[in-house]
């Protein structure tokens, strides 16, 4: 299953393929940011009606991959360095408070898979392969916010979490990945095993809050 694929099983409307395809072209790079989109030509890539492919625009509008810009059309959204602060602000906020709640209720099944999955990021670390770390990284992340019977907190801890692929995806464009760009959960999965609420929603404020420092200090030094 693709990063941004829908994980249930009900029908898809035509204007729901639309979307999921298209914003899995955002995630990947395949439509970049800035690039602007035209209706006609998205809709004869994918395979589908121009309509569904509006329908589809508008609610990537609403989550923010697309911006309606006067005089130039509907655009990829680009990530400043102010949009990434403002999300890595929004993810400690939601995903801290989800770690906390989630660690309480973990099962020893989970646990060994949470262990597995954590090790897969490490081995992708080891090796420096960047795209491998980025869907193994959120494999993880999906993992834990899946654990919360919440659909609100779920619906928006997703988003932020493809936001963030998107942007590293973008970032290792222009870089070469290094052991200090790829941050391990070596410390979440001791909290979960130890069943430590607070342990876990420190060591999930620590991971976001060491990639945003990470950020600032090589952008600062460009």
């Amino acid at each position: 299953m693709s990063p941004g694929a829908a994980s249930n099983l009900v029908p898809l409307r035509a204007s729901d393929v639309a979307y999921e395809q298209l914003r899995e072209m955002i995630l990947d790079l395949r439509l970049a940011p800035g690039e602007v989109l035209n209706e006609l030509s998205l809709a004869a890539q994918i395979g589908i009606g121009r309509m569904p492919v509006r329908e589809a625009l508008q609610r990537l509008a609403s989550d923010r991959f697309v911006v309606a810009l006067p005089r130039r059309g509907t655009v990829v959204s680009s990530m400043t360095m102010v949009d990434v602060a403002h999300l890595y602000e929004a993810r400690e906020a939601v995903e801290c408070g989800i770690a906390r709640v989630v660690v309480r209720r973990i099962t020893d099944e989970q646990i060994r898979e949470l262990r597995s999955l954590v090790e897969r990021t490490d081995e992708a670390r080891g090796v420096f392969d960047a795209e491998r770390f980025l869907l193994d990284d959120l494999r993880v992340h999906r993992f834990v916010i899946g654990m919360l019977d919440n659909a609100l907190l779920h619906n928006a801890a997703d988003s932020l979490l493809l936001h963030n692929l998107r942007f590293w995806r973008s970032f290792f464009q222009t870089r070469l990945p290094q052991g200090d760009t790829m941050m391990s959960h070596r410390d979440l999965l001791t909290a979960f095993e130890n069943r430590d609420g607070s342990a876990a929603e420190e060591a999930t404020r620590a991971h976001i809050e060491g990639a945003r420092q990470l950020l600032v200090t090589l952008f600062d030094g460009n």
